[in-house]
């Protein structure tokens, strides 16, 4: 290769990023291997670049590991926050809802007893209405009578 320029890629050469090598199946773990045959010596400089390179690669998979980890850890404490507070919001609901009940029971009540004395007070005037009735119809008896009386007399 010439003065220090990186030598060109060609057949059976390393990746020159880590975006290649990644995709050249290293991301799975499988490093290829330096000494492969058929594969041209690299020079010291390569030799310490592409090591470089790896072990950049390695770290960032660690990286990005961790942060897996981390990101799975927080959706698992996301989770149980969430089936905590849902639980705390059937155990609020519910006792809003007997509150609920309990007032509506109390109003129940309130107004059953104003429609008992509303209907007490309807069927004392009704009582008086039959009273007054069975006086009307004597007064119209009599009133009868005495035109049927007064229209039988004789004239003198």
């Amino acid at each position: 290769a010439g003065g220090g320029r990186a030598p060109r890629r060609g057949a059976g050469q390393v990746p020159t990023s880590p975006r290649a090598a990644i995709s050249n199946g290293e991301k799975s773990g499988e490093k290829k291997s330096k000494d492969t045959p058929g594969s041209p010596a690299l020079g010291p400089r390569s030799s310490l670049y592409f090591a470089s390179l790896d072990a950049a690669v390695e770290g960032l998979q660690q990286r990005v590991q961790d942060i897996l980890r981390r990101l799975n850890g927080g959706r698992e404490e996301a989770h149980t926050e969430l089936s905590g507070v849902r639980d705390s919001l059937l155990l609020k609901v519910s006792e809003l809802t007997e509150q609920l009940e309990e007032r509506l029971f109390h109003g129940y009540g309130f107004h059953n007893g104003l429609i008992q004395e509303r209907l007490q007070a309807l069927s004392e005037v009704l009582e008086r209405v039959e009273g007054v009735q069975a006086e009307l119809r004597r007064i119209c008896c009599t009133v009868e009578a005495v035109y049927q009386d007064l229209c039988l007399q004789p004239e003198d």
